[in-house]
């Protein structure tokens, strides 16, 4: 099955792919179906433990990651529809994610997670980093967040300085396993872009994994206050508009929940044949 997620119109968003019964399928055949699939992420499903209704394991072209936002998204959409719940619990390298689902009329129209926790510190290459960029600093300290997937996070002056980025990919890629996520903000609304050449992605359509903590960094700087809900935009310069939602609650001493939102459309169910 394919999901484009973060989106309610097929071929925006971010598409994943997801294997609803992956049992039996090596580690290597998995990263291999995920390269020849060549999407952000693939998901291969098995059954569930820790009152998990599955096991996700997921991985980008390159490499398995103990989490990913997207890939849960879209894939507690198929669950839901699959099973008729409202609820999925979906066992990930970071422990059980949970996934509220909403529906109307019947249909499934939108999924908030609870994200793991981040842990955050100083990003320790920033001048490299910015180099790669092409640009002259950030508006906050540059920071890597980990929740599974580390991402570092700079700030620009405006959406247009944003739009015109055209980093050096294989400078970034030398930073090692990392996405870099440049954004920024007016009036609660982000746009953002994201480069994780080190982890098998050019630019991703829609970030879940950075979307939380890209919330607690805008609170912890306070450019925005814990408990608001920020839209983020993503994925209109390669021709996937995404919409997230996120917040993140608590305060920068005792953060209590992070939280990621959007939409999600099923646009292709079929076989693969690897046998």
């Amino acid at each position: 099955m394919v999901v484009d997620v973060f989106t309610d119109v097929p071929l925006e968003g971010n598409p994943v792919a997801v294997f609803m019964d992956a049992e039996g399928v090596s580690t290597e055949t998995m990263q291999r179906v995920a390269r020849e699939l060549n999407l952000s992420e693939t998901v291969f499903l098995l059954p569930g433990e820790d009152g998990a209704h599955h096991r996700a394991r997921i991985f980008t072209p390159t490499l398995e990651l103990p989490f990913a936002g997207h890939p849960v998204l879209g894939t507690a959409f198929l669950v839901a529809k699959r099973q008729s719940i409202d609820t999925v619990r979906l066992l990930t390298g970071m422990g059980v994610v949970s996934v509220a689902l909403q529906r109307r009329a019947g249909a499934l129209v939108f999924g908030e997670m609870q994200q793991p926790l981040p842990t955050w510190g100083p990003f320790d290459r920033p001048d490299e980093l910015l180099a790669a960029l092409g640009v002259a600093g950030s508006e906050l300290p540059i920071e890597a967040y980990d929740n599974g997937a580390r991402h570092a996070f700079v700030a620009l002056g405006d959406e247009a300085a944003v739009a015109r980025l055209r980093p050096d990919m294989a400078a970034l890629g030398v930073l090692g396993q990392v996405g870099v996520s440049c954004f920024a903000i007016a009036d609660g609304h982000v746009k953002t872009r994201m480069f994780g050449p080190g982890l098998g992605v050019a630019e991703d359509p829609a970030t879940g994994s950075a979307a939380g903590p890209l919330a607690v960094h805008l609170a912890r700087h306070g450019a925005t206050a814990f408990g608001d809900r920020i839209e983020i935009h993503q994925g209109a310069e390669i021709g996937r508009p995404s919409i997230l939602h996120a917040r993140a609650e608590g305060s920068a001493d005792r953060l209590a929940r992070v939280v990621v939102g959007g939409a999600a459309v099923i646009v292709a169910r079929g076989e693969y044949r690897i046998d």
